[in-house]
């Protein structure tokens, strides 16, 4: 059986390296580029860790939201939300709607800026 690296274990060790023996060697330009190359990675990781369960959590809202079939996919659904509420079929009235939208938000935010300064205001707020 061959047990080959996880792409996770991959880009924390590619991460590992640029934070702990790279970085610190680099100045100026470098040493910001490096910085860049680091949160990339750590955005990457973030991906692979919060996205699934994000995306499945999206596609069972708006799929309660909107009364989409199964096959439905979550670009389709979002293209049709979008739609919906700007031909007024949909406001801020609909069940469901404004919580999706919050959590979806929040949840992006995990991954893109979990450092936000009100991530974890909302987090707590939305229950």
């Amino acid at each position: 059986m061959h047990d080959a690296p996880s792409p996770s274990e991959l880009i924390a060790a590619v991460k590992s390296f640029i934070d702990d023996a790279a970085a610190p060697q680099l100045t100026g330009h470098a040493a910001f580029h490096a910085r860049v190359a680091s949160n990339v990675l750590a955005t990457l990781l973030r991906e692979l860790e919060q996205r699934p369960s994000a995306e499945r959590g999206e596609v069972e809202r708006l799929r309660s939201i909107l009364g989409a079939p199964q096959d439905a996919t979550l670009d389709g659904m979002n293209r049709d939300l979008c739609e919906r509420i700007r031909d007024g079929r949909i406001d801020a009235a609909t069940p469901g709607l404004f919580k999706h939208l919050k959590t979806t938000t929040i949840n992006q935010l995990s991954i893109d800026q979990p450092n936000y300064s009100g991530l974890k205001a909302a987090r707590s707020k939305l229950g």
